[in-house]
Formats: C-alpha cells, structure tokens, sequence
C-alpha cells in the first residue's frame, strides 16, 4: 500500500489539471507579498484564477522583473495563455508582460485584484501559527503544498449543491490518501 501513494497523488494532479486545460482560463490574478526569513524580507508571488484556485507559486529573493517574468512563464508553460492578466500597479507585471508580447491584456484597478490579495489570508494564518520560516526552502515547500491543499478543499458555495458542500468526496478521497 504503501508504494500505491505516490501513485495515486500523480494521478489526482493529473485530473485536476487537465480538468484546467478543459475549460478556458480567462482571468488570472498576480499578486506577491512580502515574507520574512530569519529578519530579511523575501517575495512570494501567486497567481490565483478567475475562481479562486491558486495556480502557481514561487518564493523569491527580489520583487523586480525577473521575478515576475519567472512567474508569468511557469503559468503560461503550464496553463497556457489567458485572456486578460488582473495585477496591482507594480510595474515589474507590466516590464514582464511586455516581454512576453501580451501587455494589452494587462487590467490594473482599484479593487479589481481582490480575489488575490484574499488568497493570501489562509497561508497568513498558517504562518503565524507556524512562527515564521527559516529558510527559503521550507518557505517555498510549505506555500506550494499548502496551496494544493487548500485548492482541494476551497469549494466555491454558490456553484455546488449541500451534499458536496460538505465535502464528502474530498473527504474521502483525502481519506484514501493518508491510508
């Protein structure tokens, strides 16, 4: 059972993200925020969709445009190419989309980004329950299976009946995992 885990989690990555690539990422939010390691401030960038579900992350030293031009080609290698790009006013998204050629689906508003900036409040939590990180390593580990995790569970209200809701199938299914 025990050579059945790696397996079976390979498996349910896959379906999720195919289930990505059938429908139509139309919307990506981009947002970082600031971390500290032992004193020194590091960047994490994230990128959620249009609902809700963390698409990628990635820990780094610099908030400049290296960092998000990294960003922007890990989600488009693995997502492909979206409609429209929601950001803050940091003008490293708007170096790096020029670069990459889709800076005209670049849309920065007040309040439009949202649904990034709420993304960050459950790995807030956890971070301080945790009492910060020591590395950049663990930073970088913690945030990507925590963002999983949480995209596994998160299940948007309005879109799923009672009885899902309650989350029996990912119950189970997380169930059959740590058997």
């Amino acid at each position: 059972m025990e050579s059945l885990r790696p397996d079976v989690a390979s498996e349910i990555r896959k379906k999720r993200i195919h289930a990505t690539h059938s429908f139509s990422n139309w919307r990506w939010h981009l947002d970082e925020v600031f971390v500290k390691i032992n004193g020194e401030l590091h960047c994490l960038w994230r990128a959620v969709d249009h609902e809700g579900e963390v698409l990628e992350v990635i820990a780094t030293k610099r908030r400049d445009k290296k960092a998000a031009l990294n960003l922007l080609k890990r989600l488009m290698k693995r997502y492909g190419k979206p409609q429209s790009v929601v950001t803050d006013r940091l003008r490293s998204y708007g170096a790096a989309m020029r670069i990459i050629g889709n800076a005209g689906q670049r849309v920065c508003g007040r309040w439009v980004n949202n649904r990034a900036e709420n993304s960050h409040q459950p790995f807030r939590r956890r971070e301080r329950a945790m009492l910060r990180f020591r590395s950049m390593k663990a930073l970088q580990k913690f945030s990507a299976i925590h963002a999983s995790v949480q995209n596994h569970f998160n299940q948007e209200r309005h879109l799923v009946s009672r009885e899902k809701y309650k989350r029996s199938a990912a119950l189970a299914e997380w169930r059959m995992l740590a058997a």
